[in-house]
C-alpha cells in the first residue's frame, strides 16, 4: 500500500506551510489561553482550502491533511468542521460551524461566535440554526479554544432540520477529532522535545536521560498512530474506523498531555510556554462528542453489530 500523499496533497500541505509560516509562533510575551487570528481565517476561506472536500478528486483525505497539518500551529483555527463535516450538510451555511450533541448543549461549544452555524446532532436528526448574541454567554476558561455556552434552546432559536443521516455525520465529526487531535499530539511533541534538548540537569541534556527517552518514544509511537488512523478513517469514511481512530487519539491524548507537562516541569504551568496552545486543545478533544467511552461503544457496534 502507497501511504505517500500524491502530487495534489503535496501541492496543498505545500501551499498550507507556506500560508502558515506567519503564524508558525505565538506573539512575543503573549500568554493568552488561547491565540486566533482573523488574518489566518480569511486566508483560508479565500484560499479554498476549507473546500477542499468538496472537489471529487481531492476528497475527505486531502481535507484531514490539511486539518492535521493546521492543528500544529499555536493559532485554533476553525477547520475540521468546516472542511469534513460541511461538504455533508451544505457548502452555503456560514462558518465557523459549531458541533454539539443533543441534550448537551449547555455545554462550552467551540468556536461560538455571533452568525456561527450550530449544528445540534441528535439520535435520530439533526438540526440547525444561526447563533445570535443573545443565544449565549462567552466562556473565559482553558480550554485553548475560544468559547461560548449556549443559552437559547434549540427549538427557540428556530432551528430547522436538516435532510442528513446523523450517523454520518458523527463518522465525520469523529475523523474530524482525529485530524485535528493528531496534529496537536505532533506539535505537542515537538514543543517538548525541543525544551528537552535544551534544558540541562546534572550537566547534561534531560533528554539524554533514558527513562524520559523511553517514555518520548512511547508518546511518538501513539502520535503516529494517531495520524495514520486519522487518515484511514478519511479515506474510507466507516463508521468502526471513525470511531477506533477519534478513540485513539483522545485516549493518547489522556495520557501524552500529563508527560509533557511533567517533562517541563515548572515551565509546564506557566503561559510563557507556549505547550498550553496545544494541551489544552488536547483536553478539550477528550470529551468531544462523548469522549472514550463513546468512541468505544461506536467502534465495538460497527466492529461487531
Amino acid at each position: 500500500m502507497d501511504l505517500s500523499p500524491n502530487a495534489d496533497q503535496v501541492a496543498i500541505l505545500d501551499a498550507i506551510d507556506t500560508l502558515a509560516k506567519p503564524y508558525a509562533s505565538p506573539p512575543l510575551h503573549d500568554t493568552s489561553f488561547a491565540l486566533t487570528s482573523d488574518a489566518l481565517d480569511r486566508e483560508l476561506v479565500d484560499g479554498g482550502f476549507l473546500d477542499i472536500a468538496f472537489e471529487s478528486d481531492l476528497g475527505a483525505v486531502s481535507a484531514a491533511l490539511m486539518v492535521e497539518r493546521l492543528a500544529r500551529l499555536p493559532y485554533a483555527a476553525e477547520a475540521a468542521a468546516s472542511a469534513l463535516v460541511r461538504p455533508l450538510v451544505g457548502a452555503d451555511l456560514p462558518r465557523p460551524i459549531c458541533l454539539v450533541e443533543e441534550g448537551k448543549t449547555k455545554r462550552p461549544v467551540r468556536f461560538l461566535r455571533p452568525g456561527a452555524t450550530v449544528l445540534v446532532v441528535g439520535k435520530n436528526q439533526i438540526s440547525a440554526f444561526t447563533a445570535r448574541a443573545d443565544h449565549m454567554r462567552t466562556e473565559d476558561a482553558l480550554y485553548g479554544y475560544p468559547v461560548a455556552t449556549l443559552t437559547a434552546d434549540p427549538a427557540t432559536a428556530h432551528a430547522t432540520r436538516l435532510d442528513v443521516a446523523p450517523d454520518e455525520l458523527r463518522t465525520r465529526w469523529r475523523v474530524a477529532i482525529a485530524a485535528e487531535g493528531a496534529g496537536l499530539l505532533a506539535a505537542a511533541l515537538d514543543s517538548t522535545v525541543a525544551h528537552v534538548t535544551d534544558r540541562e540537569q546534572f550537566g547534561r541534556p534531560i533528554a539524554t536521560f533514558q527513562a524520559l527517552r523511553h517514555r518520548l518514544a512511547e508518546v511518538q509511537v501513539r502520535a503516529n498512530g494517531a495520524y495514520w488512523l486519522a487518515m484511514k478513517a478519511a479515506r474510507t469514511l466507516d463508521p468502526g474506523d471513525a470511531a477506533l481512530a477519534a478513540l485513539h487519539v483522545q485516549q493518547s491524548a489522556g495520557l501524552a498531555v500529563y508527560d509533557f507537562h511533567q517533562f517541563l516541569g515548572a515551565m509546564g504551568v506557566t503561559l510563557e510556554h507556549p505547550l498550553h496552545l496545544w494541551t489544552y486543545r488536547l483536553k478539550a478533544l477528550i470529551g468531544e462528542l462523548g469522549g472514550r467511552g463513546a468512541q468505544g461503544v461506536a467502534a465495538a457496534e460497527a466492529i461487531w453489530g
